[in-house]
């Protein structure tokens, strides 16, 4: 008998690459994708999945409770995975209601469904800047899963409560909870207000290629589908109640990025434009992920030099996507961001 795994923010970045590992390689899951396709999703991303049997699509908001609880009472699923949230550090800065809404009061929603319905595992998609950054001059340092809770950002703190939240809702009601924390994900399908793929994109039309101060700010880099595995391992072999982090040993400030990326296009790095540093910018982030190594048997396996290679000839093949996803709002939003910094 199949079980039923229900995907939020599924027409996301991170989102729709484990829709599609679900699809490929757990064919005894039915996939049912819950997204309100904001302006960082897109339901393109789902043509191909649109016409897997094993995939169903629902365009609902995960703080609408209503609709939440009718769409687990009509799906009965087993397992929720819980992608959606807003995710991106400077609009938290510009706005952060949104994201307290949805990351925290949209959490809330879906565990409340949970316990109704008696699913068998939550687990909350999180990141590693719930616990702030590390000094640049000290490389021995890693965030490790009791690393204290110290946000920068309310994006980092909307995602931080919402990792409480799950904690206690495993405390208090005895919800089968895990949660994984993740460095900088990289790869196909993500939105171009990221570094990565905004990179790509003006690099690919002769932009400016605008970095933050001197862009000396490092992180730590995973592929996606990496990423994903990870997850399905947390899944099928993760102790309820724990949290692993999920890193890529992939270090790199970000002005490198950029230049490899500039290099892998064969632009000038004349295109580089400082621009203003971001308010509260951190410094370095730099995940352990040794605990889900030893008990997941879970590693990295995409190292950088290749990811990036594979991930801008995924955006060069896909023009039209990243077209679609750069007109109207998005590029009122740009200009706003990068105009006069």
């Amino acid at each position: 008998m199949k079980k039923t795994i229900l995907v939020t923010g599924g027409a996301g970045f991170i989102g729709s690459n484990f829709v599609y590992l679900l699809l490929d390689e757990r064919k005894d899951y039915k996939v049912v994708c819950v997204d309100a396709l904001t302006y960082a999703a897109n339901i393109h991303t789902l043509n191909k999945a649109m016409q897997n049997p094993n995939f169903k699509f629902y365009k609902e908001d995960i703080r609408n409770r209503e609709g939440i609880f009718k769409i687990f009472e009509d799906e009965k699923p087993d397992i929720v995975v819980n992608f959606a949230a807003e995710s991106h550090v400077d609009r938290s800065i510009e706005n952060p209601a949104i994201f307290l809404e949805t990351n925290i009061l949209g959490t809330q929603v879906m565990m409340d469904a949970c316990r109704k319905y008696g699913v068998e595992r939550f687990h909350q998609v999180g990141t590693d800047e719930v616990y702030g950054d590390l000094p640049l001059d000290r490389p021995d340092l890693f965030f490790h899963e009791d690393t204290p809770i110290h946000t920068s950002s309310p994006y980092s703190t909307s995602k931080a409560s919402a990792d409480l939240l799950a904690l206690a809702y495993y405390r208090t009601y005895g919800l089968p909870v895990t949660i994984s924390r993740c460095s900088n994900n990289y790869g196909p399908y993500q939105f171009p207000e990221k570094l990565i793929p905004l990179m790509i994109n003006n690099a690919t039309q002769n932009k400016p290629l605008p970095v933050y101060g001197e862009g000396l700010n490092v992180r730590d880099w995973l592929y996606v589908k990496d990423h994903c595995y990870g997850i399905l391992a947390v899944l099928e072999k993760g102790k309820v109640g724990e949290v692993y982090n999920l890193g890529g040993h992939n270090e790199k400030a970000n002005i490198e990025i950029v230049k490899i990326i500039l290099q892998e296009l064969g632009k000038p790095e004349s295109l580089i434009t400082h621009v203003a540093d971001r308010k509260g910018h951190d410094r370095r982030y730099a995940i352990d992920p040794s605990k889900a190594n030893k008990e997941l048997g879970w590693g990295p396996t995409t190292m950088f030099n290749e990811g990036i290679k594979l991930t801008i000839q995924w955006y060069k093949d896909n023009m039209d996507w990243m077209r679609e996803c750069t007109s109207g709002e998005y590029m009122q939003y740009y200009q706003k961001m990068y105009a006069n910094r």
